[in-house]
């Protein structure tokens, strides 16, 4: 199995897109992640709260 080169707090640190005109394809620009890896973490990661 190929190991995630993020970890689950670098994951919990990726925003949520807000009216500001934050888009998903500008966080996943920043982040260096694609859309399809976004919405996947999204899914998994959703109620992580950054510590």
């Amino acid at each position: 199995m190929k190991r995630s080169r993020s970890t689950e707090q670098q994951i919990a640190f990726i925003p949520e897109p807000t009216d500001n005109c934050t888009t998903v394809e500008e966080i996943c620009r920043k982040a260096g992640i694609s859309i399809q890896t976004y919405y996947r973490w999204r899914s998994k990661y959703g109620g992580l709260m950054p510590s």
